[in-house]
């Protein structure tokens, strides 16, 4: 039987369906990302240099670790940040000939796929920039040079999308931490990059692609929100503490036509918090905790953890940038990284893509970010986040059942307290275990009718 031509029977059907079908997806409901038609749980982490700074022996170590302790989406860049296009890579090679976009360097690419590969090898995926968006304007920082004008963007990016277009585990991100100017061709660039992506690649139903903005109202939907390249919604918080980005997220979730939404660059462990240091200290493990909970609650469909010392995998040969306490692999197992798996232990313990935001379960649902509850739910469970630990009251006939379960998920360790049961006719009070500053909870509420295993740590 040959295998290319007309698939012309059952065997041959299934063969060319799998062959040609697009790895991820949005759901049907248009709120969620797919992989290979299974609910897909996106835990990213910023690791912006990862070409450019590690050699092939440090890059298999941080892919391994972090496969292993259960992210699912490594953010990095292909022309990065810090003189990205004259400083080479561990092995001499610089991404671009003469930094013309036209002419990309097979050499370092080749380190480039092999870490695509790596990833892939154990079970990551890469969302993966073409470029830090310096390399468009510099703004008041950033390397640069400036080098893409809209012919060889599309050049560039169909470049990319036909050397990448037959691996799997690719999610595309355009953009790098810059918002288009006004007055300019920013935004023509960036469609121009975004449509040599999917031509490369052979059709907009073969890639799944987004922009990543600096902080601002809107996310990216402010530029690209009805293209169709754009298939999700991506912000960033600014890596200030108290930052309602949570309000931001269900905007964007409301927004018409429906896109999914997430938080692509939170508040990063260990950074300084609104970049002062001086005045508010660094950020710890608490601050990224809560950015997860609130922004997943309020209908974000995945959540990026990010880390000062590893999105530069600052090094002791390496000056630092806003000074990082650690070196990328000390900083691996800070706490807000480990407590990233009770995240997605949580989320993905309930039928992920019938989930909503729903700030009417509570009564309290409309207290300030620093002592924020926030609330969501499927058709027959409800999840909700205490950030200080402050009781609060549920409304009654949120979710399918008479009778609930209820119990409180510690998100610093994962472990579980019994909460009892409950009548869904009448309104009930809940107070966590403990209260204060860096004693959140999370209530979970179940249709006793239902069976839900109580949730694992491990």
């Amino acid at each position: 039987m040959r295998l290319f031509g007309i698939c012309s029977t059952l065997f041959s059907v299934l063969f060319c369906v799998n062959a040609f079908a697009q790895t991820f997806t949005v759901s049907d409901n248009k709120r969620y990302i797919l992989k290979e038609g299974k609910p897909f749980f996106w835990l990213g982490d910023t690791a912006w240099e990862l070409f450019h700074r590690l050699d092939r022996e440090d890059a298999e170590y941080y892919l391994k670790k972090r496969a292993a302790q259960g992210f699912t989406v490594i953010q990095a860049v292909a022309l990065a940040e810090f003189d990205g296009l004259e400083v080479p890579n561990p092995y001499g090679d610089k991404p671009l000939l003469n930094n013309d976009p036209t002419t990309p360097n097979e050499a370092y690419f080749r380190h480039v796929d092999f870490v695509i590969d790596k990833a892939a090898e154990v079970g990551l995926n890469i969302g993966f920039l073409p470029t830090w968006g310096d390399k468009v304007f510099k703004s008041t920082w950033g390397k640069g040079p400036e080098v893409f004008n809209e012919a060889n963007a599309e050049a560039y990016g169909k470049w990319l999308g036909n050397r990448y277009k037959n691996r799997k585990n690719i999610i595309w991100i355009i953009g790098g931490d810059r918002n288009p100017r006004a007055g300019t061709r920013d935004v023509e660039i960036w469609r121009s990059m975004a449509a040599g992506i999917t031509a490369g690649a052979g059709g907009a139903d073969k890639v799944m692609m987004t922009y990543h903005p600096q902080p601002n109202k809107e996310g990216a939907s402010e530029w690209f929100h009805n293209d169709n390249w754009f298939d999700f919604n991506m912000f960033q918080n600014g890596h200030c503490r108290d930052a309602a980005v949570y309000d931001n997220i269900k905007g964007a979730y409301d927004r018409q036509p429906v896109k999914p939404v997430i938080d692509g660059e939170p508040i990063y462990e260990d950074h300084p918090v609104c970049f002062n240091a001086k005045e508010l200290g660094t950020s710890n493990a608490y601050d990224v905790r809560r950015a997860a909970y609130l922004d997943l609650f309020a209908g974000a469909f995945g959540h990026t953890y990010g880390c000062h010392d590893i999105w530069q995998m600052h090094a002791p040969n390496r000056e630092a940038v806003n000074g990082p306490h650690f070196f990328w692999q000390q900083a691996m197992d800070l706490p807000g990284a480990l407590e990233m798996k009770f995240v997605r232990g949580l989320m993905e313990s309930r039928p992920m893509l019938d989930r909503v935001p729903d700030q009417t379960i509570i009564v309290e649902n409309d207290l300030a970010s620093h002592e924020r509850i926030q609330a969501t739910r499927g058709k027959d469970y409800i999840f909700i986040y205490s950030s200080k630990g402050k009781p609060f009251s549920v409304n009654p006939g949120k979710i399918s059942g008479n009778q609930l379960n209820a119990f409180w998920f510690d998100p610093k360790n994962g472990k579980t307290k019994d909460a009892g049961q409950v009548d869904n006719k009448v309104l009930n009070k809940f107070t966590p275990p403990d209260s204060g500053y860096g004693k959140d909870w999370v209530l979970v509420i179940d249709d006793a009718s239902r069976n839900y295993p109580v949730i694992s740590s491990h």
